[in-house]
Formats: C-alpha cells, sequence, structure tokens
C-alpha cells in the first residue's frame, strides 16, 4: 500500500513511518551553563525591577494573591520565589490526543512534532497568486496537512477572510475536526470563542467535560506584547487553556533591534522574562497544567524594520532558547519561517536554516514548518509541498539505519569484481525499488530529460502534486451521532451571534 506522502506509481512502497519521530542529533549549545544562568538570573530580575504590564484584571489579581506587587498602572512585579514555583510545577512532557493512537503524540523528550504555516491571512498558488484566505483555502490547508505523515500536529493555516471573525472558529474547527486526525489548535481571542472551541473538540472526541480536562486534546498558542506586555485575550487564553487541561504555548515575540534589545543575550533575556511571566499565571491557575516555552526571536532589517527569519541570528537565538528551555525543564517550540516573498531560492534557503535552527536547537513542537512565507502574511500550496519534501528527507535521517552482514555487502563487492558495476547484480535488483529515498518534488533526471518532459521548475512540480492532493483526498470524517451533534452546536451558535473575540 502506497503511504501517505509518497509518490503513487506501480513500485513497492518503502517500509517508514514519519509520525512518530525522535530527534538523534544531540543539541548544539552556545552559551555555557554559567552563561545560561546568568539569562535567566538577569530575567527574573527585569520582572522583580521592571515588571510585566498586565491588561486583565482578573490574571493581576491572581498574581497579587500569590505575593506579586501589583501597582496603580497595572505592572505586576514578581517574586523570586513564585518565578521558582512556576517552573517546578511545569511538566516536562506530556500527551497530546490525537483522533487515533498514529495522531496522538508526546510533547517533551527526544520527541520531534511538526506543524504548518498558521494564523496566515492569505493565501497564495502559481494559477491564482496571492490573495486573502477564503474557506476553501482553509479546507485545502486541512487536506494537505492531513495528507503528510510529517506534519504531526494541526494548525490555524490560513484564516478565511470571508467568514466574519465572531464566527470563523465556527467554521474552522469542524473542518479541522472532519478533514484531520491530528490535534487541532483553538483561538484563544476570549472566553466565549475559547468555550466554543472546547466544546467542538470534546463533542468530535466523544469525550465526557470530565474527560476532555484530564488530558490535553487541543492547543494554543499566546504571544506576549513586546515588550513586556501581555494584553486581555492573550492573558485570558493563558487562564482559560489551564482551568480546561488543555495545551499553552507561550512565545514572546521578540524581535532583535525592535521589539526587544539588538543584542542576543538581551533579546533571550527579554524573551525569556515575557515567558516567565505568563508561565506564573498559568500554573497559578494549576499547577502542573500543559504548557510548552515557546521562543521566535530574530532580527529586523534595520533599513527597513521589516522581520527578518531564517537568518544566522535567528538560528543562534534558536540554539539559545533551546538551552533555555532546557534550564527549566519544559518543552521546547521553535519556528521554521521565511520572508522570501515567492517560492524562490530565498524560501528554500531561509526555511532550511531555520530548520536546522530548531532541530539543533533541540525543538519539540515547531510551528510554521510548511507553506509560511512572506513573514507569515501567506501561505502557499506550492511551498508546502516543497516544505513537505524537506522534512521528509530529515525524517529519513532519523529513521534506524540497518546494519548486517547484508549490508556489508560482501558477496555482491566479490561477484561485480574489478571495474564492473552493480546495477544489475542480485543484491541490487533485490532492493532497487525500495532502497533510497523516493521524493514527491525533486528531478533527478538529466538535462535533456528535464527539458523534453517541459523543463519544469520544482514550484511548477510542487504545484501538480497539491492539486493531485487535494483532488484524491478522501476526509476520515467522523461518526455520524458526533458529526450530527457537532452540528447542532454549530448551528445553534451561529444563530446566537457566535462570539467576537475579546480585546
Amino acid at each position: 500500500m502506497t503511504r501517505r506522502g509518497r509518490r503513487s506509481d506501480h513500485r513497492p512502497s518503502r517500509d517508514v513511518d514519519y509520525r512518530q519521530l525522535r530527534n538523534p542529533f544531540a543539541p548544539h549549545e552556545i552559551y555555557t551553563s554559567e552563561q545560561i544562568a546568568d539569562i535567566h538570573d538577569t530575567a527574573v530580575r527585569v520582572l522583580q525591577e521592571v515588571g510585566m504590564l498586565i491588561r486583565l484584571p482578573e490574571a493581576r489579581a491572581i498574581l497579587g494573591r500569590a505575593g506579586c506587587a501589583v501597582a496603580d498602572d497595572d505592572v505586576v512585579r514578581y517574586d523570586r520565589e513564585v518565578v521558582a514555583a512556576a517552573i517546578a510545577s511545569a511538566p516536562a512532557q506530556f500527551g497530546l490526543v490525537g483522533a487515533t493512537p498514529e495522531t496522538t503524540v508526546t510533547v517533551g523528550g527526544d520527541g520531534v512534532l511538526w506543524s504548518p504555516a498558521s494564523g496566515i491571512p492569505h493565501a497564495a498558488d502559481l494559477d491564482r497568486g496571492k490573495r486573502p484566505a477564503t474557506m476553501d483555502d482553509f479546507s485545502v490547508h486541512m487536506m494537505l496537512t492531513e495528507h503528510f505523515d510529517v506534519m504531526h500536529v494541526n494548525s490555524t493555516g490560513p484564516e478565511p477572510q470571508d467568514i466574519p471573525v465572531e464566527l470563523r472558529h465556527l467554521h474552522t474547527a469542524p473542518a479541522m475536526l472532519r478533514l484531520t486526525t491530528k490535534s487541532p489548535p483553538i483561538y484563544a481571542r476570549g472566553s466565549p470563542q475559547v468555550a466554543d472551541g472546547f466544546e467542538m473538540v470534546r463533542i468530535a472526541r466523544g469525550l465526557s467535560e470530565e474527560e476532555f480536562r484530564q488530558a490535553s486534546y487541543c492547543y494554543t498558542v499566546i504571544n506576549t506584547n513586546s515588550p513586556l506586555q501581555l494584553d486581555i485575550p492573550m492573558a485570558q487564553g493563558t487562564i482559560d487553556f489551564a482551568r480546561g487541561g488543555q495545551a499553552l504555548c507561550i512565545t514572546p515575540f521578540t524581535l532583535a533591534g525592535a521589539m526587544a534589545p539588538i543584542t542576543l543575550a538581551g533579546a533571550l533575556v527579554q524573551q525569556h522574562a515575557e515567558f516567565l511571566a505568563a508561565l506564573v499565571l498559568h500554573q497559578l491557575v494549576r499547577p502542573g497544567a500543559p504548557v510548552i516555552y515557546g521562543a521566535f526571536t530574530s532580527n529586523v532589517d534595520m533599513r527597513s524594520g521589516a522581520p527578518a527569519f531564517g537568518t544566522p541570528e535567528n538560528v543562534l537565538a534558536s540554539f539559545a532558547s533551546g538551552q533555555l528551555a532546557r534550564f527549566v525543564d519544559i518543552p521546547f517550540r521553535s519556528s521554521m519561517a521565511s520572508a522570501s516573498n515567492v517560492v524562490d531560492a530565498q524560501a528554500a534557503y531561509e526555511t532550511n536554516m531555520a530548520m536546522w535552527g530548531s532541530l539543533l536547537g533541540g525543538s519539540h513542537f515547531t510551528l510554521h514548518c510548511a507553506g509560511w512565507m512572506e513573514g507569515g502574511l501567506t501561505v502557499s500550496w506550492e511551498k508546502f509541498v516543497v516544505d513537505a519534501e524537506v522534512l521528509q528527507q530529515v525524517a529519513e535521517l532519523m529513521q534506524p539505519t540497518p546494519f548486517g552482514k547484508d549490508e556489508l555487502a560482501f558477496d555482491a563487492i566479490a561477484g561485480v569484481g574489478h571495474g564492473g558495476h552493480f546495477f544489475g547484480e542480485s543484491h541490487t535488483m533485490e532492493r532497487y525499488q525500495t532502497a533510497f529515498y523516493d521524493p514527491i518534488v525533486s528531478d533527478w533526471s538529466n538535462m535533456g530529460t528535464w527539458i523534453a518532459n517541459g523543463g519544469h521548475d520544482a514550484a511548477a512540480r510542487a504545484n501538480r502534486v497539491w492539486k493531485q492532493i487535494v483532488a484524491d483526498f478522501e476526509a476520515p470524517g467522523l461518526p455520524d451521532a458526533r458529526d450530527a451533534e457537532l452540528s447542532e452546536f454549530v448551528e445553534r451558535r451561529i444563530r446566537q451571534g457566535g462570539a467576537a473575540p475579546v480585546s
């Protein structure tokens, strides 16, 4: 049977599984243990002396009751012991439950999770160009996510601009739950939307309310408002996800030279301080609630102020952020981002630079792994496929390498002898169909053959691939009773007007 994510033809499929990957690479460290401790201590000092502006009154009250100092200007200054207690109570790893055993994953340890581009306002492909994303684009994103085994966790993908924001979650979540089996993200844009999201996941998975709260079935990402602020929806999302027992990824958006100091160490101090500020709130609400150390530190183009990704500074920040996450023993989230506006060489090398920063930084959960372009303003279906090709090749590096008498191939070497070739040798003939990685985009033909076949570049070949995936896609769907219950809930909430984001 041909595996998902592989080219379909008459050849036997290779016996590989990209769904439960383990990182075999030792993390790269750019700072000494003493320097990482200095960054941590300086970050705690920032929280003690400078504090964090917390916009949500409920969040300030929770922090105040724990012993933090709340000023009249809504700035909260943290007690060092409160910070230490939050770090101690946060879990080092946890499960994220999908619809099937194969899509249930572990966040932490030596596990590697990849998720495609998320929270994007535009979609693009070679046929229609860039455009405001629609619900149809969202559905394509879900199909591609489900198809590729190297996409382990779902993402919010392109947000459909043709759906009003107060109703958007009531269209995207059901589509995600019907089109994929992978753990979904839920918008953290105020308690009403979170409550709707939780209920839709609970219905789709066939869970009681108590069962839902006992494990993580979905996740969200909250961003601090750098420098040193946590706004109302992000603070409320932190509280809601802690109470619901669902996974929270806390990600400061610290671009060096703009919203953070221009030095790498300074930007990391601020990133770490902002993470710890939200972590304390999260763990005070429910000690032991699942949480991820999110890092998005990169730099800006100092000539224009535009964000830059996949830069050397971005990679170094990933290495160091992994060190900081391991220092506090909390799972680490990184990203695979690019600032390129088209599917070109820049898109490839920036994404690959960011990927190796993530992988060698020890990231457990990497977002924006497929399709991300234009600094996060556009998701491209061609780039989604090209990125999936790269991830599959990296996943090959994570597979066990066979070794034994047959692999040593003495008899084959002796049989061919001097000056021969191995093309027709039995050792080759028994293995040639499954011996090597079989690409989905790469064209390894010579120039003449390539020209005769149309001379298509990688983007054009990827265009054919994603269209074929969508044409052949069969949705996993939901059991009839759950599907009907989900439809009833969604229709009722739409009649009630949905839920506007909180600001």
